[in-house]
């Protein structure tokens, strides 16, 4: 039961963390732009991560379960490390934190420069080609997850149901705001995810090369804590070792 709600909610907040991302790219396009083309780019990226995971779901299964899961073990790790990595630069001062409401005035700018769309063109290509690529972007990396956490636990279901779940609440909330969502903790959202990704593909590389954890699948828990302990140590140490920039860094 434990392994499935943390499955579930490293699911969820994974594919919120996209799904914001990806809002804001087809908000400043669809904004300025216009919306029969945004949209048809954001069903075409959508067709695209439906077949992926019809494909790739089915496919996994005819994988033996040990070697699945230490595959999907050294990929999540890899792929959360990434993250956990991020997020403790941008909390300790070494990296500039995400800002959202940055992002979808960057994103507005870009497609109000971009070369209109001809009055006869029946689709804006720069609208289709923004929205498209992402929505197909992002949406990857939550295929990603769905995939290797339902597979791995026999679960694609549940975690399916938790992507969708994410990503309708994200565009139900924005189309609400009509806004890009900047009261999102995404900072924090990234950082918890990078950790419980970093957790999950201990816990299943271990699996997978033949060790026989404590407990059974509470022992993720025990390594969620451990690892959340030593990254609130190294942000932290980092942070009290950060030096204020100099005013010819702070121009770069």
């Amino acid at each position: 039961m434990s392994s499935d709600v943390l499955l579930f909610v490293t699911t969820f907040a994974a594919s919120a963390v996209e799904a914001v991302e990806a809002l804001t790219i087809v908000l400043a396009v669809g904004v300025v732009r216009g919306w029969r083309s945004t949209l048809i780019g954001v069903g075409a990226a959508g067709v695209v991560l439906a077949a992926i995971v019809a494909a790739l779901g089915p496919a996994l299964r005819l994988i033996p379960i040990d070697t699945l899961r230490f595959v999907v073990g050294a990929l999540l790790l890899a792929f959360g490390l990434q993250w956990l990595r991020k997020a403790v630069l941008r909390a300790s001062g070494y990296k500039p934190l995400h800002d959202e409401g940055a992002a979808f005035a960057r994103e507005r700018k870009e497609a109000a420069s971009a070369s209109p769309a001809g009055s006869t063109a029946r689709i804006d290509w720069y609208s289709f080609t923004v929205a498209f690529k992402g929505v197909l972007l992002e949406g990857l990396e939550v295929t990603f997850i769905v995939i290797t956490f339902g597979s791995t636990q026999g679960r694609l279901g549940l975690a399916a149901a938790a992507a969708a779940s994410a990503v309708v609440l994200v565009v139900a909330v924005g189309i609400v705001v009509r806004g890009p969502l900047e009261r999102v903790p995404e900072n924090r959202l990234k950082f918890a995810v990078g950790l419980l990704l970093t957790s999950f593909g201990v816990f299943w590389g271990g699996e997978g090369a033949g060790v026989e954890w404590p407990s059974g699948d509470v022992a993720i828990l025990g390594i969620v804590a451990f690892l959340g302990v030593v990254s609130i140590a190294l942000t932290r140490v980092l942070r009290r070792r950060r030096r204020p920039l100099t005013a010819a860094e702070a121009r770069a």
